[in-house]
């Protein structure tokens, strides 16, 4: 086990409790995952992981934060390659696709918190709902660049929603593809007379 007893080993510490937990509640889901489970998967004793945070759900909390500014910084950078408005918007599903084939891809930790904890956790739910309204928001602002209606936005959000959610399902990146497609639809429908 891992002893440290100043503020950079506790910081340490926290960072390496946080990404055992984001790898373990999200290949098992939260309920799945113990305290001792945890603990062997960090290093870290049980006694220091409830000194660095009081309970599980802290745990989960910043694991779920952590976890948004992850999702956020990577939509940004897929975005910010792209110059045209139309491609800056199209980006959002090629980030969606490059995910989805990742090997240890299980669908958004997002959605499946909220299965799991949502109607027991106002916490949990509350973490989730920003974090979707974030993403609408973006979207919007996206949309808005390209001179788009306002309705655009929830309805893109909508397509790249069930896209991660089928392709949790079907363990392959198509329903990327076919959100691109179907959103390029939408978009060109959305401009038409402007």
């Amino acid at each position: 086990m891992k002893t440290s007893s100043g503020p950079a080993d506790d910081e340490t510490s926290r960072l390496s409790a946080l990404e055992a937990a984001d790898r373990l509640f999200y290949a098992k889901g939260i309920q799945g995952v113990g305290m001792d489970e945890l603990r062997t998967a960090s290093g870290i004793s049980l006694k220091r992981l409830y000194r660095l945070f009081p309970s599980k759900d802290a745990i989960v909390e910043q694991v779920l934060l952590a976890r948004h500014r992850k999702w956020t910084e990577g939509i940004s950078s897929a975005v910010a390659r792209e110059t045209q408005p139309r491609e800056r918007l199209l980006a959002v599903y090629d980030f969606l696709a490059a995910w989805f084939i990742q090997e240890d891809f299980r669908g958004c930790a997002f959605i499946n918190s909220f299965g799991e904890l949502g109607g027991t956790s106002a916490r949990v739910a509350e973490i989730v709902r920003s974090h979707k309204e974030d993403f609408q928001k973006y979207l919007s602002t996206l949309t808005a660049e390209m001179g788009a209606p306002p309705a655009l936005a929830p309805q893109l959000a909508i397509l790249a929603e069930g896209a991660q959610t089928t392709a949790a399902i079907s363990g392959n990146a198509e329903p990327a593809r076919q959100a691109r497609a179907a959103a390029e639809v939408l978009i060109g429908a959305a401009l038409v007379g402007q």
